[in-house]
């Protein structure tokens, strides 16, 4: 089993959902005691978030990109980032490493190829949803994307960052964001994608009529095939 390096601590409520559903896919996956072999570098999370509200990405890039190196030197065979969000810095981390970093959108864009859907809808935060590094990676793949109307971006992105990060989950939270996923399935949504690895912890499959892609159980779940993988596949 190959050594997982985890970047997380943003927010580490929902890095503690990847630890979880690795140890519990490796169970799955090789029975008895085995559980998911693991590094995982924890961030501040508020030095990121002022980054992200200042436009510093670069900072951002830097900071996180220095969380890869140390993995990398403490044994990690490849990188998953516990976020979609940060994602728009990868190019920043790959420059430090020379082992893979495991993209989050590729790993959705796969399952949802696999579920044959031509359309999806996009839930996460304002940068996930408003700007290009997110979804024209999964555009790359054939798939339609679209986004919720500028006032419910405004008040997705506030849910994730004043409540879903610190542990908050609000009934009418939960109920603005299924009336959300409904809109976006009356425009042509075949699909919505979960995009941002906190909104699980407050929609599940049963809130919405269509399928959910969660990408932190997809992201967590590809990590454990990746760190399985033998060398020669």
């Amino acid at each position: 089993m190959k050594t997982i390096g985890l970047i997380g601590g943003m927010s580490w409520e929902s890095s503690a959902e990847y630890y979880r559903i690795m140890n519990e896919e490796v169970k799955e996956k090789l029975g008895g005691l085995h559980s998911a072999k693991c590094l995982l570098y924890s961030v501040d999370f508020d030095e990121i978030e002022r980054y992200q509200a200042e436009g510093d990405w670069e900072s951002a890039g830097e900071a996180l990109g220095k969380a890869a190196l140390s993995l990398e030197k403490a044994g990690a065979a490849f990188i998953v980032i516990c976020t979609n969000t940060m994602h728009k810095v990868i190019d920043s981390i790959e420059k430090r490493v020379t082992i893979p970093v495991l993209h989050i959108a590729d790993a959705t864009a796969n399952q949802i190829q696999q579920s044959n859907i031509k359309t999806v809808g996009l839930l996460g935060t304002k940068y996930t949803m408003e700007q290009k590094f997110y979804k024209a990676r999964i555009e790359a793949n054939g798939i339609k994307v679209i986004v919720p109307n500028e006032k419910a971006r405004n008040d997705i992105h506030r849910v994730i960052y004043e409540e879903l990060c610190v542990g908050k989950i609000e009934q009418s939270s939960k109920d603005y964001y299924k009336n959300v996923i409904q809109q976006l399935v009356n425009h042509g949504a075949e699909g919505i994608i979960l995009g941002c690895t906190e909104i699980g912890l407050l929609i599940k499959p049963e809130d919405s009529e269509v399928p959910l892609f969660d990408t932190t159980v997809i992201h967590a779940i590809e990590a454990v095939h990746e760190a399985l993988k033998k060398e020669n596949s």
